[in-house]
């Protein structure tokens, strides 16, 4: 059975780093591509950042480019997204999320993940 489990979240204050943690549990985690994406009030799921499946290619929406960092274990299972720099207009809640795929590139949308995680609420204080 496929888990995935989101930790880190919690409250911060603008300016300062947070960090979110996944993990995948039931499945060779290295035959996955992975991604990040969030889901403010009243917003649209938004993709923010992906991975392939070795870790050789990210991709990041352009609100978080230069200030989120995305990476992967795969001996670990687990997959890391480093924020920094929060903003307010960054509080949502995050996901986790995996396809199956070995394809040289990631995918940023949230419609094309299988396997998701339950979320993570992220509030950024000013």
């Amino acid at each position: 059975q496929v888990q995935v489990l989101e930790s880190g979240g919690g409250l911060v204050q603008a300016g300062e780093s947070l960090r979110l943690s996944c993990a995948f549990n039931g499945y060779s985690f290295d035959d996955y591509a992975a991604g990040w994406f969030r889901q403010a009030p009243g917003k649209e799921r938004e993709g923010i950042a992906c991975i392939n499946w070795s870790g050789t290619r990210t991709a990041y929406a352009d609100s978080v480019k230069g200030r989120f960092n995305i990476t992967r274990d795969n001996d670990a299972s687990s997959l890391l997204l480093q924020m920094n720099g929060m903003e307010t207009d960054k509080t949502a809640m995050y996901y986790c999320a995996a396809k199956e795929s070995n394809g040289i590139d990631c995918e940023l949308p949230p419609s094309v993940y299988s396997y998701l995680g339950k979320g993570n609420q992220v509030t950024v204080s000013s």
